[in-house]
């Protein structure tokens, strides 16, 4: 009599085909497919790029294809998970994208190329549209990050509404209205004081308000997927982590200030001395030099 192998199933003539593979779950499907889309999305971009020129266009697609892919994972059926929070979540996701998208979209209309990715192509040289595109593909690696913590958000199986659902709420709206905010102070800033360097409104208490607030939006996410009944929950927490390292060391703040460094000179760097890089807080006073 045949005996089995540790680690090993035999299988016999009556068993059912689905005793011979594993089933992989809807929902892993569903992820693969919009992390496909995701990549898609941005070699679309590269493209677009490509075509144009105009490198704001890369971000204004990132912004939609993210939305999007936040919408469908939102939407995922899964079992546990209230209709009323995945709908909330969808709706507030896709508010996000298209807010942020119209006004990436208008900057690259009137505002031409990105400063950031023109110092990224005059540094890669004749590279430039390789390293382009792995770029991209990065960030839709990241985005996929993001929308899991949506998908998580949207499948918290407490009780609706919970507290973390209106902290959560609250923390996007400020997101999105301080977001919003800071953008329109620094349009009307520009069309009036070219060249010089934006220190009103909530660009007098951060160099990066722009920034800050849409971390804190992220910060949302996490917020309404915490469950304390399951500790999984706190996997969405990866998405706030990932982008406070892309918007303060990697690809927001570090080559936006060597632009600004390269182009406004002392009058950033006196603005850098006296006023905090992300979060929000009071001006720094400079001591006066003293005499030698």
């Amino acid at each position: 009599m045949d005996t089995p192998r540790r680690g090993f199933r035999i299988f016999r003539p009556g068993d059912e085909p689905s005793a011979r593979r594993r089933r992989i779950p809807a929902m892993d499907i569903a992820l693969a497919f919009i992390a496909a889309g995701l990549a898609a999305a941005m070699a679309g971009a590269w493209l677009v790029q490509r075509l144009t020129g105009n490198s704001g266009w890369v971000d204004t697609i990132w912004s939609l294809a993210t939305g999007a892919g936040g919408v469908a994972a939102a939407l995922i059926p899964v079992a546990g998970a209230h209709s009323a929070r995945q709908a909330a979540v969808a709706i507030l996701i896709a508010l996000w994208s298209l807010r942020l998208a119209l006004h990436i979209a208008g900057r690259a209309r009137h505002g031409g190329d990105d400063p950031r990715y023109a110092a990224m192509a005059g540094q890669w040289g004749r590279l430039w549209p390789f390293y382009l595109f792995v770029f991209l593909e990065i960030q839709a690696a990241a985005s996929v990050v993001l929308v899991l913590a949506v998908r998580l958000a949207a499948g918290n199986p407490a009780p609706v509404p919970a507290v973390t659902d209106m902290a959560g709420l609250a923390l996007l709206i400020a997101a999105v209205v301080g977001e919003s905010l800071a953008d329109g102070q620094l349009r009307r800033f520009g069309r009036t004081h070219k060249g010089a360097v934006c220190d009103v409104g909530l660009w007098k208490y951060s160099r990066h308000p722009n920034y800050f607030f849409e971390w804190l939006g992220w910060c949302a996410w996490a917020v309404i997927a915490f469950d304390p009944a399951h500790p999984s929950s706190l996997a969405a927490a990866a998405a706030p982590a990932l982008m406070y390292i892309l918007l303060v060391h990697v690809s927001g703040i570090p080559p936006l200030e060597a632009h600004m460094l390269a182009t406004r000179g002392e009058r950033f760097r006196a603005y850098q001395a006296t006023t905090s890089a992300f979060v929000p807080a009071p001006r720094r006073v400079l001591n006066p030099e003293k005499p030698s």
